[in-house]
């Protein structure tokens, strides 16, 4: 701001600064737009890791889900270690955290493919979609961090959606369910740790976490083994990969947009879910679910809302404070 009223008082402002804006904002806007699209197809490659994965169990055990998909997802980013450096990789900082984190992403992903085994596509996805609620809350209870009312009515709401979506008067809150909540709330735990992990490169946590799930799958293993079909083998190995690809999109979305810009982005999945969960599965959400997915997706976007505002008004005031910091020129 102050760059320009000196260059405006100069007479040099009407020169520069149209130029200058203009090239930023497309630059700005196509990278919006490029980070939107990689968003779009992460989640859409996620909702087609999930189909096959719903489709898979219901034949395989998740054990061996795991263990097949993983080990396909680590032969596709043994060349990204490579090139990082083993070294970088294999000895990450804050192992005990990066420890924890895996442990809740490997049970987490366990869990889904034991709720998708009988609960619907739309109803599973949907539960999953609550874990911005619930980081709120672990975040507060685990590392302190203060929660305003507004964003505690937010929160109400969406553990309202999820309680209705659930409808627990009814035939609908199964141990599936359950599963499906628990497995929510520890998908929000994973990305509570990751909060404590951002200067931790892409590739090594990727790394980790695939790993964490082929320990898992390895874990769950003796539960039963059924000898897959080459074509139920290649489908198995296509589904590390494709969630590996979905992984990556969703990574470089982040890189290229502000996450307020592509986050919303992300409840396409509920619209995937409705489509392929008929199309494929013949299933179809009950009203109640429906209900309630719609009071977690407001709870969720309310929640986007006020944290992009409370980044905005904090770099707002870091801006004030830098501009009246700084001294002044000759």
């Amino acid at each position: 701001m102050l760059q320009r009223r000196i260059a405006s008082s100069a007479g040099l402002g009407q020169r520069w600064r149209p130029f200058g804006s203009r090239r930023s904002s497309m630059t700005s806007r196509n990278a919006s737009l490029a980070g939107i699209a990689m968003m779009l197809l992460g989640i859409l490659l996620f909702s087609l890791n999930d189909v096959m994965g719903k489709w898979l169990v219901s034949t395989y055990t998740v054990g061996q889900v795991l263990v097949l998909r993983s080990a396909a997802a680590l032969v596709v980013i043994l060349p990204f270690v490579v090139m990082q450096g083993p070294r970088r990789t294999l000895r990450p900082e804050r192992p005990g955290l990066q420890a924890l984190r895996v442990l809740f992403g490997s049970l987490e992903v366990a869990l889904f493919y034991a709720a998708v085994v009988y609960l619907p596509l739309a109803d599973a996805m949907t539960i999953w979609l609550a874990a911005p609620v619930w980081v709120v809350i672990l975040a507060a209870l685990l590392l302190g961090e203060r929660v305003d009312a507004r964003r505690w009515l937010a929160v109400a709401a969406g553990f309202a959606g999820v309680v209705v979506a659930l409808n627990p008067t009814g035939a609908s809150l199964t141990m599936p369910a359950l599963i499906a909540v628990l497995g929510s709330v520890l998908f929000a735990a994973m990305m509570v740790a990751g909060r404590q992990l951002r200067g931790t490169p892409d590739v090594t946590l990727v790394f980790w976490q695939t790993l964490g799930a082929l320990v898992m799958g390895l874990v769950l293993l003796p539960l039963g083994w059924v000898s897959p079909s080459l074509t139920d083998l290649a489908l198995l190995g296509l589904l590390g990969i494709v969630a590996m690809t979905a992984h990556i999109c969703v990574t470089r979305s982040l890189k290229l947009a502000e996450a307020s810009v592509v986050v919303p982005y992300q409840y396409t999945l509920i619209i995937w879910a409705l489509i392929f969960g008929w199309f494929v599965f013949g299933d179809w959400p009950t009203p109640s679910m429906l209900w309630g997915g719609a009071l977690i997706v407001t709870a969720g976007l309310t929640l986007l809302v006020l944290e992009r505002r409370e980044s905005v008004a904090g770099r707002d005031v870091a801006g004030e404070t830098a501009q009246s910091t700084k001294p002044s020129g000759g």
